[in-house]
């Protein structure tokens, strides 16, 4: 058996609750989201329009995931670049307005967070990282291997 799928079902074993699927099919996209938008304000060394340490943790992220799956690669590279997008386009909108793009986005990793650990008490599951940190990026694989058996695309 391939790792993905080693990894997809072990990560499966503690989300079988419908509430809790629905959770984190809200959660974890959000957390994703406002984890690359606070590590996108850690200021980066280089004045390289575009490059920042979230494109570094997102390229890391995405060698991950071609070690595991070429598709689930190929998915996250398009996760990646939306993400990137609408993270810029959040944080110079909080600029513009005056906000904390930092607060903004903690805002949205705690409540996401509080979501997930809701989910799980739902799930009566501890939650698949605390043996296992790899599990924090299988999350958001978990969730695409999903939508590629809707379209008949293998992973």
């Amino acid at each position: 058996m391939r790792a993905i799928d080693q990894l997809l079902i072990t990560y499966g074993e503690s989300h079988q609750n419908a509430s809790n699927k629905l959770i984190h099919w809200i959660c974890v996209p959000l957390i994703m989201f406002s984890l690359v938008g606070l590590i996108r304000q850690i200021p980066f060394p280089s004045d390289i329009i575009g490059l920042n340490w979230a494109v570094v943790f997102l390229l890391l992220a995405l060698g991950y995931y071609f070690r595991l799956s070429f598709m689930m690669f190929l998915g996250f590279v398009l996760i990646s670049l939306v993400m990137l997008l609408g993270v810029e386009y959040l944080h110079h909108l909080a600029v513009w307005n005056n906000w904390s793009p930092s607060l903004i986005f903690l805002g949205i990793f705690a409540i996401a967070w509080v979501g997930q650990f809701y989910g799980h008490h739902i799930e009566g599951k501890r939650p698949s990282f605390l043996q296992d940190l790899q599990f924090l990026l299988i999350g958001p694989a978990w969730l695409l291997h999903f939508i590629y058996k809707k379209l008949g695309v293998r992973y």
